[in-house]
């Protein structure tokens, strides 16, 4: 695993509040956009999800409900 070192602003008042109150200002920020990329990455997979959902509920009314289930089972046996 590779770092980088990523710095920002901020107030100097806040700063000491957080010295202050003993909050390791690395790790806190460390974890936030940890926790932030996460959000945002699960966002994109019930997105692209919502894409896939409404793709087979196209090819459903195409189709038919069977038709998709019959293609999936077709799918699986000849594995």
């Amino acid at each position: 695993m590779s770092w980088v070192t990523v710095s920002t602003k901020v107030r100097r008042s806040i700063l000491e509040k957080a010295r202050r109150y003993g909050i390791n200002v690395s790790e806190f920020l460390r974890k936030a956009l940890e926790e932030e990329v996460r959000r945002r990455e699960l966002e994109e997979l019930a997105k692209l999800a919502e894409v896939v959902a409404e793709g087979l509920r196209k090819a459903e009314a195409a189709y038919g409900a069977d038709h998709i289930w019959r293609s999936i089972r077709e799918d699986r046996d000849s594995r």
